[in-house]
């Protein structure tokens, strides 16, 4: 008789290859702001709008509204100069909350 565990297992494993070329979207979160309306309303091209982090503070990942990860803003080098990415940090377990 198999173990209901291991079938389990299996077809969670199954089901992981299934969708295993679906795109997903990921949000990075990299603060926030809480201006005044009416601080919001003047502001115009080259306005600054300070955060509420440090450029070396942690960013966040979400996949829909669940943070997934965290990790640090770099400039990629070579043919992608300029472009952003993320060096994850941290990664939630399934069922965890990042502390």
């Amino acid at each position: 008789m198999a173990d209901p565990q291991e079938t389990e297992e299996t077809s969670n494993a199954a089901n992981a290859g299934l969708f295993s070329t679906v795109p997903i979207e990921i949000t990075v979160s990299v603060g926030k702001a809480r201006p005044l309306i009416k601080d919001l309303l003047t502001l115009g091209e080259d306005a600054v709008l300070p955060l509420d982090t440090r450029v070396d503070d942690p960013v966040e990942l979400f996949v829909g509204d669940r943070l997934v990860a965290r990790g640090e803003l770099e400039e990629l080098d070579g043919e992608n100069v300029g472009q952003l990415a993320v060096r994850l940090t941290e990664i939630a377990e399934p069922g965890h909350q990042l502390g």
